[in-house]
């Protein structure tokens, strides 16, 4: 198969190659060959005259959720603008010299992930500037033909949920520019340059293409294919594995007995999956150099394992064992971050009230026929 990029660069685009170009790019932005489009793009005589970075940098080294200052990148001498600092959004600064936006970004395929809000954002600004805007387009690493998840409440909207989606969306980000540009009427012109070969059901190994981490704790894809349901612990007072070898893939905290959390888990009966207790010792993070009774969650179907209803009977589980204990993050301006990265209220409230919450995380996913009507009008593949 051929990425977006690679596209490009083996049919060009006479348009685009008259441009001032403003590159929306991180590490992961790289060639069949790993050769960085930036570079690339140059040695093609494509005018790059800014480089703007999401989270965690142009680099991909910053931690999540730290703030990432301007640079200038010293092998071109090219500014690097910020997307995730002081504004989310390219300043009328940065776009002085440029024509034209160009996103090159491999996404992870949930709706927690902040690139596809740096995306959208960018494309709302470009829209307001009247610059273009082109997606070199990337495969959703986790199959691009399964939706899950709850539809986020408008109420609960932020910079990790917003525009309507469930948590996996099974789309890619040239088939969001598209969702986000005209279902929120973004007016922006847009081209996505679509990649060749890709079948939507197809994961990230089964592709002839290598794996970069899109994010300092995104190390693999059995990370990729659980991080839909453990990312809820980012919300809680449990550690989310980061800081092992084995973020979202290792579950616990000092305080929980692994043996006993086990047996708990064990009478769920959860399709695709096997737990096994652990014990581990974060070198970051939640409970850094403090030794952790958990869970290992190993995948053994891929295809029938849903993520979201094991990361929700891992949190009920552990609330009914350690109701004292386990405890929400302390909210934020007023807003829980479990709230959003749930979209919802309804999913701590039911936690708390000691009520199924895969009967309700059933409930919501019944509701997902709307969405999947909107959304096959932008499916690319």
């Amino acid at each position: 198969m051929i990425n977006g990029l690679d596209k490009l660069l083996l049919e060009s685009d006479p348009e685009l190659s008259r441009k001032r170009i403003g590159l929306i790019i991180n590490h992961t932005s790289v060639d069949q060959d790993l050769k960085l489009s930036l570079d690339v793009l140059l040695s093609r005589g494509y005018k790059i005259k800014a480089i703007f970075a999401p989270e965690h940098g142009f680099r991909g080294n910053a931690a999540a959720g730290e703030k990432v200052a301007h640079q200038v990148d010293k092998k071109t001498g090219i500014p690097i603008y910020s997307l995730y600092g002081d504004s989310r959004s390219p300043s009328s600064e940065s776009m002085k010299e440029i024509d034209a936006f160009v996103f090159d970004i491999q996404d992870i395929g949930v709706r927690y992930y902040t690139y596809i809000y740096t995306l959208a954002y960018s494309i709302e600004t470009a829209a307001k500037f009247g610059l273009d805007y082109y997606v070199l387009d990337r495969p959703n690493p986790i199959t691009g033909d399964v939706v899950e998840g709850n539809i986020i409440n408008s109420k609960f909207d932020s910079f990790v949920g917003k525009y309507g989606l469930p948590i996996r969306h099974g789309m890619t980000v040239g088939e969001l520019a598209t969702y986000f540009n005209n279902e929120y009427k973004m007016g922006c012109k847009l081209t996505v340059i679509k990649m060749e070969g890709w079948e939507r059901e197809k994961w990230f190994d089964e592709l002839a293409l290598q794996w970069i981490m899109p994010s300092p704790n995104a190390t693999g894809i059995e990370m990729a294919a659980l991080y839909p349901g453990t990312c809820l612990f980012e919300g809680t007072n449990v550690s989310e594995g980061r800081g092992t070898t084995r973020p979202f893939e290792m579950i616990g905290a000092p305080w929980i007995d692994a043996e006993e959390w086990y047996e708990k888990l064990q009478a769920y009966k959860l399709d695709g999956v096997m737990f096994r207790p652990t014990h581990f010792t974060p070198t970051t993070s939640k409970y850094a150099g403090e030794l952790c009774e958990g869970i290992q969650v190993h995948i053994v179907d891929r295809k029938l394992m849903k993520p979201l209803h094991v990361g929700c009977a891992m949190i009920e589980s552990l609330k009914n064992l350690y109701p004292s204990q386990f405890k929400w993050l302390d909210p934020i301006k007023g807003r829980y971050f479990i709230d959003l990265l749930a979209g919802t209220d309804q999913l701590r409230l039911r936690v708390d009230g000691k009520e199924n919450l895969l009967g309700w995380l059933k409930v919501e996913e019944s509701k997902l026929e709307e969405f999947k009507v909107i959304r096959k009008k932008y499916l690319l593949y």
